[in-house]
């Protein structure tokens, strides 16, 4: 089982060919986020890191990762996953990356 140290051997890369941000320590692979590119848009679907890897900060590491790398080519986020999104509201300065979806945040008719 590995141990907490080991969360600073995490080493985070993106794998187009799979569509995703991966997790390795070492060549074993811990987790993944992935993701959808559509123009100026990237929408992350899921985040996951292995049973035995939870609770270690990896999924955090993933996102934050992604995030970045959205930042850096100018794109827009669809957090379609609970964790990414809850991940934003606990980090702020990543909510202007995220797309307003139509019907949200404008008033409701009547």
């Amino acid at each position: 089982m590995p141990t907490a140290a080991t969360n600073s051997q995490v080493t985070i890369t993106d794998a187009p060919a799979h569509g995703r941000f991966e997790a390795r320590i070492g060549a074993t692979l811990t987790g993944f986020a992935d993701y959808v590119r559509d123009d100026d848009l990237v929408t992350y679907p899921r985040v996951v890191v292995s049973r035995p890897f939870r609770g270690r900060g990896i999924g955090d590491r993933l996102v934050r990762a992604a995030l970045d790398d959205a930042r850096r080519r100018g794109l827009r986020i669809r957090p379609a996953c609970s964790f990414v999104e809850q991940w934003i509201v606990m980090h702020p300065e990543y909510r202007d990356l995220v797309v307003e979806e139509a019907g949200e945040g404008g008033e409701t008719g009547g």
